[in-house]
């Protein structure tokens, strides 16, 4: 039976900076929002209100990691199970990718990236991964949908390509598949991969649905911002897919650098003529690659009539668009697959080894594992001490305030010797107590204030509240001697 998935239509990303545009913008079907910033007790005035309206809202994880060598923690899952349940969400999304390392397995301290990293196309890893998915799906109460990454640097000795790893991860565990084209715009730019082939050997049926967003280049490096206009070349790899598929759902992402409405609006009608030109090119009838953007067929230099779907399966178990077995549309949680039973014990190690070893270069200044680009980890490394930086000034938007102009050296010149081990409020208490121990800054009023902050902030409960607290356990002694 072909799979059967929620029919979404035209999204944005929904983000609080951006709330009043979005509830006022005509033709928005959905939005998604970050899952780990909404709490379910307390949902944004503004969401509820989209879904009063009957706007689907979907919750979009970023810190599971499930392309970590480690199973998924169940904390995390179940904050995401509550979130979808509390959303009315047809479903939940997540990354293939890692985003901490170190920890039991390695018998090594956790690194925390603070990012999302790509897995290496390895069998190991795909059984790793397959085995996690299948432990996300067995915790969530509505389907799970994954979506590939950007990246900036390639793993050494990969097994198989992007399309043929995904096709596996489908084919084996009954996922769904998130595409971000212009993720595979980056890995175009950043790793020499072809999107066309990349989306000839995918389990198109599979797909949940897509993203679409903006970046820039640099150095020959494509930066996956998510602050800039969507360039023609995404649009083009939109309208390839478009070609092959009628998409359930597209999605405009956007999380800085917010641009005026009638900006994002245009936006939104660009993806929405780039599916189009993509559903007439599919329909034989007369369309221009101008109308959406490069084709990535063309532009990627990919023969559109060639299907390497055959290079990932062999011809008898080729995915033709059906399940052998029943499909209701929901998630069973039941494994899929031949493997479901495989110990996958080794393999974690052997993963965790070789992640824990990738990140601690990048983040502790170890040396660079054998094999890998040493110019490319760099440019890695430097960008996630910078995303630390800016991720850090949002949680804490007081510091940029006190620290003025040296806000950003200080914290850069903190995070070279200091790996972030516990997201990123304790990082910003970390860097404050550094600052400190150091007799920074200059200034005696900055370090009062920067004191004062610490104070109030690394307690069991604010410094400001723990009279009030005192006071209440002291009047709950009284009441209860009575």
């Amino acid at each position: 039976m072909e799979r059967r998935g929620a029919r979404l239509g035209t999204g944005i990303g929904w983000r609080p900076e951006i709330a009043d545009a979005v509830e006022g913008m005509p033709g928005i079907d959905w939005v998604e929002v970050v899952a780990e910033n909404v709490c379910p007790g307390h949902l944004p005035e503004s969401l509820l209100r989209l879904r009063a309206r009957g706007v689907t809202v979907v919750p979009h994880g970023v810190s599971l990691g499930l392309g970590g060598a480690e199973r998924p923690d169940e904390g995390r899952l179940t904050a995401l199970a509550e979130r979808a349940e509390a959303l009315g969400s047809p479903l939940v999304t997540e990354h293939i990718a890692f985003v901490r390392a170190g920890g039991p397995l390695t018998a090594s301290g956790r690194l925390e990236a603070g990012h999302l990293l790509p897995v290496p196309r390895t069998r190991d890893a795909l059984d790793v991964l397959c085995e996690n998915v299948r432990v996300a799906q067995r915790a969530l109460p509505v389907p799970l949908a994954v979506e590939n990454i950007a990246a900036l640097l390639s793993w050494p000795g990969e097994e198989l390509t992007e399309g043929q790893f995904l096709y596996e991860l489908a084919d084996r565990t009954g996922v769904r598949l998130l595409i971000d084209v212009a993720n595979l715009h980056t890995n175009h730019v950043n790793r020499g991969e072809d999107p066309a082939k990349a989306l000839a050997e995918l389990p198109l049926e599979a797909i949940a649905y897509v993203h679409v967003a903006g970046g820039f280049e640099r150095d020959g490096v494509w930066h996956d911002s998510h602050a800039h206009p969507v360039p023609p070349p995404v649009l083009g790899i939109l309208s390839d897919l478009a070609s092959r598929v009628t998409p359930p759902g597209v999605l405009l992402e956007r999380d800085e650098n917010f641009p005026p409405p009638a900006e994002l609006e245009r936006e939104l009608g660009l993806i929405r003529r780039a599916v189009e030109h993509g559903r007439t090119a599919a329909a034989g009838g007369p369309a221009t690659a101008a109308d959406a953007g490069t084709d990535s067929r063309t532009a990627a230099g990919g023969d559109a009539g060639t299907d390497a779907r055959t290079a990932a399966q062999p011809a008898a178990g080729e995915n033709t668009g059906t399940d052998t077995g029943p499909d209701t549309g929901e998630n069973t949680g039941e494994p899929i697959g031949a493997d479901a039973g495989e110990d996958t014990g080794p393999a974690r190690l052997r993963l965790a080894l070789a992640q824990t070893a990738l990140l601690s270069a990048l983040v502790a200044g170890t040396p660079a594992p054998e094999g890998f680009d040493r110019a490319r980890l760099g440019v890695q490394a430097r960008a996630l001490a910078g995303k630390r930086a800016d991720v850090v000034a949002k949680v804490a938007p007081e510091l940029p305030g006190i620290l003025g102009e040296g806000y950003r050296r200080a914290f850069l010149a903190y995070a070279q010797a200091h790996p972030m081990t516990g997201g990123y409020r304790r990082d910003a208490l970390d860097f404050v107590a550094s600052v400190l121990l150091a007799g920074l800054p200059e200034s005696a009023g900055a370090r009062r204030e920067l004191r004062r902050w610490w104070l109030e902030r690394s307690g069991p409960a604010p410094r400001s509240r723990r009279p009030a607290v005192r006071a209440a356990r002291a009047a709950r002694r009284v009441l209860l001697r009575r």
